[in-house]
């Protein structure tokens, strides 16, 4: 796996996961798509702390520069 992340995308997706998880923890998402929210959070997190992003790689997207 060869990052594909640059660091202002990682940043972002760093604070879209907490975002969503402040807006779960507070009540104001509940139910189903609270927990969606969680999840991408949680898959947010993960690709901004390896910096590779599958999603990426299938669609030819690469952020960080060589």
């Amino acid at each position: 796996m060869k990052p594909n992340m640059s660091s202002a995308d990682r940043i972002i997706r760093v604070i879209i996961a907490v975002i969503f998880a402040a807006l779960y923890l507070t009540g104001t998402v509940t139910g189903t798509l609270g927990l969606v929210l969680i999840v991408l959070g949680v898959v947010f997190l993960l690709t901004s702390l390896i910096s590779f992003c599958p999603l990426y790689t299938i669609f030819g997207i690469r952020t960080k520069k060589d």
